[in-house]
């Protein structure tokens, strides 16, 4: 077994890998989200669409907007903070490793 340590990591590259995790995750959340605001809309339009057409129509087709905003913008919205914050986090740690030396980890060659 050899040992190594990271002591720099590439800023680019953990944000990238931030950008996408956050991206991800916010899909398992901002996907069921939307499509709730859409159902719920389309049944509170179809119950003011009772008593005038128009207020019916007008419920429903913003809340569809809605819906698809979210489902499209937050994980837009996370992955572009998640850049961010991956970028943040790589240079603390670039910072911390220069000071204290980095994280140590043990490799071992399998065949």
């Amino acid at each position: 077994m050899s040992k190594l340590r990271i002591k720099n990591l590439g800023l680019l590259s953990v944000g990238k890998i931030y950008a996408v995790m956050s991206f991800v995750f916010s899909l398992l959340i901002a996907v069921p989200y939307g499509l709730f605001i859409i159902i719920i809309s389309l049944f509170s339009g179809a119950a003011a669409g009772s008593q005038d057409g128009i207020a019916g129509l007008t419920v429903g087709g913003g809340g569809i907007v809605i819906g698809i905003v979210v489902i499209i913008g937050i994980p837009i919205f996370y992955a572009v903070l998640g850049f961010i914050a991956g970028i943040l986090a790589a240079l603390i740690y670039n910072i911390f490793a220069g000071l204290v030396g980095g994280i140590e980890i043990e490799v071992e060659n399998v065949n």
